[in-house]
């Protein structure tokens, strides 16, 4: 083997160890950036979502806030690595106990991969949130703006839980809702571009005490500012759907809400969620999507 062939072979070898790194990182889709983000010294849990099965949802964050994945819920090829494929059922959902490290104090970033595979038939289908009907359990949620549609139309009428806080914004846009430590209504902010269907999208809500920023595809979508802080509560945090928690209940090992008489899903998400991350800080480094 002459000195030019070993450059030449050597050269091809380092090509498709590069073209490997693109396929693991998205560079082939288009995007700049590991599609899996790090677990740094500002992050407050990391879901990657890898697990191969099972209802057990591992955290890679330094708290090890583990959560437990409802029954309709299956493991699917996600962004980077495995995903968690949701399904329109009330037992699909991922839920995360309530540990004090979720305060933020004064930042906050919530961020995830999201494929849908349908837009919600109401106001909103919630990507992940520490919200419910009871008032002393609302601190924010980040969610996809639905179709809001109305019998005719829809077979059911909306139960209403979100009405007032999707006044605005498009079909399929990101709505980031936080309720403020002082007395006051909930505050909602939602993006002007709408997310596509059948695509991973990687959406983002940053608030850092003065300023509310939606990002979509690593790119600044729209910025409010909005002083406060974030009402801290004991919500747990829930994944991919909506419902109040209190209707949890074990059986058989495995964790199934008591729909109380209403089977419906009203807010369930249908698509993929992936590498979901929250932050302790108003972050700006995120995956950009050409």
């Amino acid at each position: 083997m002459t000195r030019l062939t070993r450059i030449v072979l050597g050269l091809g070898i380092l090509a498709s160890l590069a073209c490997g790194a693109c396929a693991h990182t998205g560079g082939a889709n288009g995007v700049s950036g590991a599609g899996a983000p790090p677990v740094d010294s500002v992050t407050t849990a990391m879901w990657r979502l890898d697990e191969s099965g099972g209802t057990r949802v591992p955290d890679s964050g330094p708290f090890r806030l583990e959560g437990i994945a409802g029954i309709e819920t299956r493991t699917d090829f996600g962004r980077a690595g495995s995903a968690r494929l949701f399904t329109h059922s009330l037992d699909s959902f991922i839920l995360v106990p309530y540990n004090p490290v979720l305060e933020n104090g004064g930042g906050l970033t919530v961020e995830s991969w999201v494929r849908l595979n349908a837009y919600g038939d109401y106001e909103d289908t919630p990507i992940v949130g520490r919200w419910s009907e009871d008032a002393n359990q609302q601190s924010w949620l980040l969610a996809i703006i639905g179709r809001r549609l109305v019998p005719p139309i829809a077979q059911l009428p909306s139960p209403g839980y979100h009405t007032s806080l999707v006044q605005q914004g498009p079909r399929g846009g990101v709505l980031f809702v936080y309720q403020p430590g002082e007395a006051s209504s909930p505050r909602a902010f939602v993006s002007i571009q709408a997310i596509p269907l059948d695509r991973w999208t990687h959406v983002a809500a940053t608030f850092d005490g003065s300023v509310v920023k939606i990002y979509i595809d690593g790119h600044l979508d729209a910025q409010y500012a909005t002083r406060g802080t974030i009402r801290k509560s004991q919500a747990p945090v829930l994944f991919g759907n909506y419902f109040d928690p209190r209707r949890l209940s074990s059986f058989g090992g495995d964790l199934r809400l008591d729909t109380g008489g209403d089977p419906n899903a009203y807010y369930a998400l249908t698509g993929a969620l992936d590498e979901i991350r929250i932050s302790s800080t108003a972050r700006s480094d995120f995956p950009i999507v050409r």
